[in-house]
């Protein structure tokens, strides 16, 4: 698996009181990674269970009780030479207040959110729980390089009845992270499930959002696929985005089309990036509504971007009896290319001419 519950130990938190916005870094217990790698699982499990236990969060709440809470997920990427740094930290703060706000909760104040992710990367690596660049990750593009992901959220005050959260808590935690998605498995396919309904939370990371996507993302991999694609919920026509990541396809037309983004789709940061270095290489890249059937036809490259996924080729996508497999199974030029400059960028291998990245240690 992708993502572990193997916490480092330091940990920032926050609550809203009285107005004002309070926080504090938390160490929880801890060894030096390479005690904690020689213990044996059962030392470990207990240790692990000691981290990612807060004992004065409330049991009941409404994020317990009815899933109201938001998240984000950012890497720190350790560099080629050296240290560690963050991709895109300031557009994860501004989507961070943006979706506490949707939920009409009071929103994190986003210079709050980048000094807190900074600071817990920076002490974690200073106790030794940071990843360190290994030059073997060029040969597939980082495709299975490790970072530290951070996992900023909320968590709301005690409650029972359905309600709102006034005085919500800001939890930082990090973990390593390698690849997201298998190896072996390349294809996607169309969901069922609706993930999202105009009017309602798909635009704003919300935790509930991604219920529908876990089952219909276990169901896609118990039929042999690497994803699942949702469609829209009122014309079930128009493609939208995948379980956790939004989704690319580049046209036999030149055309390189991703679903526009509404109140149904998350705007994503890596999403947005792979646009810009898209129309850096003279790509004519469009935000609009693609059908499947266009989808299917039309396309000869596909990929799907997200912090967790990065871009990941599509190698096929099934629909209703068709499976159309896409520049034979192969990653396409534009994809490669694409992915290979947005990775580098990320670990320091390719010049920052965006400014994307904020170096931490």
């Amino acid at each position: 698996m992708a993502f572990s519950l193997q916490t480092y130990p330091v940990v920032y938190r926050s609550a809203f009181t009285d107005g004002l916005w309070t926080g504090e870094y938390i160490e929880k217990p801890h060894k030096t990674p390479a005690e904690e790698a020689a213990m044996d699982q059962n030392a470990r499990r207990t240790l692990n269970e000691q981290r990612n236990y807060y004992g004065d969060m409330p049991l009941v709440s409404y994020t317990s009780q009815y899933g109201l809470s938001v998240f984000e997920g950012l890497k720190a990427m350790p560099q080629k030479t050296g240290g560690l740094a963050l991709f895109r930290p300031d557009k994860n703060a501004g989507r961070f207040y943006a979706s506490m706000k949707g939920l009409r909760m009071p929103p994190f104040p986003p210079e709050e959110f980048l000094s807190s992710c900074i600071e817990v990367v920076k002490r974690n690596a200073a106790l030794g729980f940071a990843p360190e660049y290994r030059p073997e990750w060029e040969k597939d593009s980082y495709m299975t390089a490790e970072s530290a992901y951070i996992r900023p959220f909320t968590m709301s005050e005690a409650g029972i009845g359905v309600s709102l959260s006034e005085s919500p808590r800001v939890v930082i935690v990090s973990t390593p992270v390698s690849a997201y998605f298998s190896p072996d498995l390349r294809g996607a396919v169309v969901s069922d499930r609706i993930r999202a309904t105009p009017n309602g939370t798909g635009w704003i990371k919300a935790a509930s959002n991604y219920v529908i996507s876990a089952l219909a993302k276990h169901e896609a991999a118990e039929a042999g696929y690497m994803e699942c694609v949702f469609l829209d919920a009122v014309e079930r026509t128009y493609v939208e985005e995948g379980s956790s990541c939004n989704i690319f396809f580049y046209l036999k037309s030149g055309e390189l089309v991703t679903p526009e983004t509404g109140d149904t789709i998350l705007s994503g940061i890596t999403r947005a990036s792979v646009i810009e270095l898209a129309q850096d290489r003279g790509v004519h890249t469009v935000e609009r509504k693609i059908s499947i059937n266009e989808a299917l036809d039309e396309t000869k490259e596909c990929f799907v971007t997200g912090t967790a996924a990065g871009v990941t080729p599509l190698e096929s996508l099934a629909y209703k009896g068709r499976n159309v497999k896409f520049n034979g199974g192969k990653t396409g030029e534009l994809t490669a290319s694409i992915r290979d400059t947005l990775k580098g960028i990320q670990y320091g291998a390719v010049s920052d001419n965006k400014g994307w990245m904020v170096r931490v240690v």
